[in-house]
């Protein structure tokens, strides 16, 4: 895990295209690893290796509308199914909790992934891997992580803050590329993850976490991991 600089003068995570696309309100540690291989778009997805589904007691389970994705979310949470308009051929859907707040959007269809202009300090807080949605001999990985941008001049946008599920390399080194939540699902990329902000005062958002690690304490965040990584092959 990489420490981050300072968080006493951290005010809030930032939304930007190249990091996290579609994330916001509906209609809103490091190591070495071999590249992430592409399936191609005929590869039917891999789940012989999925250990068969316990469903939390007081949760649900949506399946997608197109019949290719499960995933469990907690009985007072909702769905918001379109949150908006899918890629082509795929879904748009917003996992929003019980006071209104979207905690992560699942897309699929998407053709491309995020863009390496620049590379930042990184941190690492929470990483586990999510075995049913392997592809192609690579098994992608739930992360909570960070990026400092140290020219930021505004206190408010130099930390980014976003968990969610990846098929790209572990980032090693100092420095990383912009957070990129993507993983290989036929024919191309899903997504599904959400962004934190330490100082959000929406009513009923979980009170004095102002740091990404006490974060990790709450229910919500346990919620939020839970649901994501119970994403897998419809079905199983």
């Amino acid at each position: 895990m990489r420490p981050a600089a300072s968080f006493a003068t951290v005010i809030s995570a930032v939304c930007a295209a190249a990091i996290l696309a579609g994330c916001g309100t509906p209609a809103a540690a490091p190591s070495t690893s071999p590249p992430a291989t592409s399936a191609s778009a005929s590869a039917p997805p891999s789940s012989a290796s999925s250990p068969s589904v316990t469903v939390p007691a007081g949760w649900k389970t949506f399946t997608t509308s197109d019949g290719t994705l499960a995933f469990d979310y907690p009985e007072a949470w909702t769905i918001v199914d379109p949150a908006g308009p899918p890629s082509e051929g795929g879904v748009f859907v917003a996992l929003v909790s019980d006071y209104g707040k979207t905690m992560a959007t699942l897309r699929t269809g998407m053709t491309s992934g995020a863009a390496c202009p620049e590379k930042f300090p990184f941190m690492v807080y929470d990483t586990e891997p999510v075995p049913a949605l392997a592809q192609a001999g690579v098994t992608p990985r739930f992360v909570y992580e960070g990026r400092t941008d140290p020219a930021s001049s505004d206190p408010a946008k130099s930390l980014t803050l976003g968990y969610g599920i990846t098929s790209e390399p572990e980032p090693f080194g100092d420095t990383a590329c912009p957070i990129s939540h993507f993983f290989t699902w036929p024919p191309n990329r899903a997504m599904f993850s959400g962004v934190y902000d330490p100082f959000d005062t929406t009513p009923g958002a979980p009170k004095n976490v102002d740091t990404p690690e006490a974060y990790m304490d709450t229910t919500e965040y346990k919620d939020v991991k839970q649901a994501i990584t119970s994403l897998r092959p419809a079905g199983k």
